[in-house]
């Protein structure tokens, strides 16, 4: 841990995680409040804010990971940052003209804008991040996240509730500038040649020969496409559990998902201190299936206490499942493909938690919210059986024909 501290790239994209983290929460928060607010809590209005942002994931992901393996990845992040800054700016003022439509507009650019750049942090890591730190590496940005999901709904509800979306948006400006400028003292990234000459096409298809020569991979993106499709389903509709089932106010949302990223702050220590010992599997499928029933048993619940113990333990599970296969697929994917990789597979998460979450509204006006959620349980076990076919080695190894497919491009 002494040497992942005094690496400068680690330093700088983490400190940069934690502004950016920080805007996240703040703009989450002020926009879901404000279209609560405009819309009297309609179910449609809060699922298509969520379309909002994966929307763009869906479209742009590929794109930004063939340009992530193109580009230097140092330069994709500062200009990620700039574009979102003029953007803000671009929304406060149609938001003070009247057309508060444009808060959709912001989540869509912010969405859009991370699809260049983190794969390009990725690639950052790879680069300048010594193979044997990186499962600590992870699990630190994983804790650091962990910590916002803690204290960013207290941050964002707190800004909104005493300022208002107007400031709120006048701090993104703020923190925009200071992570691009951060972002300025990282080291330039290697740029590979040889990409540059094969069109967007060509390097979409090496891609994904690439993805079909490694089963891991690809069960992995059968589990992931699952998962995603049962978190679309629920999660626009999670304000609903606070107000409808718990009859608290909205404002007390900030809360329970402050349980949940102490679960994931304690998940992410523990797979940082044992990440070597863990079995990959064991933890997955565990976890997964842990998702399934503790989803079913929040829907039911009626005391906060139990709900709140449910977001807490799930936040554990979670934390040490992503540390898992974040490791798993930084350490074994070839560098070349590291962006094509997460351009590839962001979308087909992408598009399954779009269609989940298009659905999510009419669903529920249809049958229940309890309906809802405890199809998603049903759909989170399901995916917990298809992890069970996953062959995980120790986060730092390749499977020999991993290491074939990635030396035979």
């Amino acid at each position: 841990m002494k040497g992942l501290l005094s690496n400068r790239t680690f330093f700088i994209v983490t400190t940069s995680d934690i502004l950016q983290n920080i805007g996240i929460w703040i703009r989450n928060i002020a926009v879901l409040f404000f279209v609560i607010e405009q819309t009297n809590g309609n179910p449609i209005a809060v699922s298509a804010l969520t379309v909002a942002e994966y929307l763009p994931i869906f479209i742009f992901s590929i794109v930004g990971g063939v340009l992530a393996d193109r580009w230097q990845p140092k330069r994709m992040m500062i200009w990620g940052d700039v574009l979102s800054f003029v953007s803000i700016v671009i929304i406060i003022f149609f938001v003070m003209k009247g057309y508060w439509l444009a808060v959709f507009a912001a989540t869509m650019v912010s969405a859009i804008v991370s699809q260049f750049s983190q794969p390009s942090s990725s690639r950052i890591f790879k680069q300048h991040i010594p193979e044997d730190q990186i499962p600590v590496a992870i699990a630190t940005t994983q804790t650091v996240s962990s910590l916002f999901i803690i204290g960013g709904p207290i941050i964002g509800t707190a800004v909104y509730s005493m300022y208002g979306l107007y400031v709120s948006l006048t701090l993104l400006l703020v923190i925009f500038a200071l992570s691009a400028l951060l972002l300025s003292f990282l080291p330039n990234g290697e740029v590979q040649q040889h990409i540059g000459k094969l069109s967007l096409v060509a390097d979409m298809k090496e891609a994904t020969v690439y993805l079909k020569e490694n089963r891991n991979i690809l069960i992995i993106l059968l589990m992931f496409s699952t998962l995603a499709f049962g978190m679309g389903l629920i999660q626009p509709l999670e304000i609903f559990i606070i107000t409808d089932r718990l009859h608290l106010t909205k404002e007390n949302l900030q809360w329970f998902t402050a349980l949940a990223g102490l679960g994931m702050l304690l998940g992410g220590i523990v797979a940082a201190i044992s990440a070597k010992m863990l079995n990959g599997r064991t933890v997955i499928v565990t976890g997964l299936s842990f998702l399934g029933i503790s989803t079913v048993i929040e829907v039911i619940s009626i005391w906060p206490y139990v709900t709140g113990t449910m977001r807490f333990l799930t936040g554990i599970f979670m934390a040490m499942i992503q540390t898992i296969l974040s490791t798993f697929m930084l350490t074994t994917i070839s560098e070349k493909f590291v962006g094509r990789m997460n351009g590839l597979i962001t979308p087909i998460f992408t598009g399954f938690v779009l269609i989940g979450t298009s659905l999510s509204g009419f669903y529920m006006k249809a049958t229940s919210l309890v309906v809802v959620f405890t199809t998603a349980g049903i759909i989170f076990i399901l995916a917990s059986l298809i992890g069970l076919k996953l062959s995980l080695q120790s986060s730092t190894s390749k499977t020999a024909m991993e290491k074939k497919s990635a030396d035979s491009y």
